[in-house]
């Protein structure tokens, strides 16, 4: 039988080695094709291929088990759960990685995608430009299709150009940026607040006037410290939390 191909990655050495592995296999996972294979690689093979020891592998796949993403069944092997439930915590532990595997594995909806002038609220961090490229998109249990948040990114026009739109249908514009285009991101900052939904959030999410919602925004710099992309998402209250965990290293 075929084995699931999951992405490589570059390893901080900073940050827990389980939990970056565990957050890229979980972004393969979500962002996989219906026709890729159920069945994972064994231990040994996945922990060669991450290149981190077997005992580290074996943690990270007891924290996707633990989600529910995988099974693991003695003998036969660990397999994917090609309907597990998608809506885990926001975790948030300065792994890029981490990022894709949160924005990863739900139906996704461009609503719509242009060019238009900087937000006043972005302008500090683009303040060499007048113009972005716009994207706004709606993503949704991919079991129910329900909603569960809208996301709208402004881009530089010189990498929205190397954008195939049909692209952020299927992957988070993290991994558009990094792997489609190739822009060398190095760090990501991230703000949380609550806020009460507008009308058009109400609408596009489905909840009443005003309900809780959390508004998510991350700016997405190179290693020259210029901002690539900015992103603004507005989750359900009801549907999603927001953990942060520091290393104490």
């Amino acid at each position: 039988m075929t084995s699931f191909a999951p992405d490589s990655i570059v390893l901080n050495r900073k940050l827990p080695l389980w939990y970056q592995v565990s957050q890229s296999l979980r972004a393969s996972i979500l962002g996989r094709s219906p026709e890729e294979p159920l069945r994972l690689p064994t231990e040994e093979q996945l922990a060669g291929h991450y290149g981190v020891s077997v005992l580290t592998m074996r943690q990270a796949l007891k924290e996707l088990e633990d989600e529910g993403l995988i099974t693991r069944h003695r003998r036969r092997g660990t397999f994917i759960e090609p309907h597990a439930l998608r809506t885990a915590p926001v975790r948030l532990l300065g792994s890029v990685d981490a990022i894709v595997a949160q924005q990863s594995g739900m139906v996704t909806e461009l609503l719509e995608h242009g060019r238009g002038p900087v937000p006043a609220e972005l302008a500090e961090y683009f303040p060499d430009i007048r113009e972005l490229a716009t994207y706004h998109r709606l993503r949704g249990e991919e079991k129910t299709g329900e909603p569960t948040n809208h996301a709208r990114n402004w881009v530089r026009p010189e990498l929205a150009a190397r954008i195939d739109p049909e692209d952020l249908v299927r992957w988070p514009m993290t991994k558009v940026l990094r792997d489609v285009v190739g822009a060398d991101i190095s760090r990501i900052t991230d703000t949380v607040e609550a806020r009460l939904a507008d009308p058009e959030t109400a609408r596009l999410l489905e909840v009443p006037l005003l309900s809780p919602i959390l508004r998510y925004t991350g700016v997405t710099y190179d290693t020259a410290g210029r901002v690539l992309d900015a992103a603004v998402i507005h989750y359900r209250g009801d549907r999603f939390s927001f953990t942060v965990t520091l290393d104490a290293t």
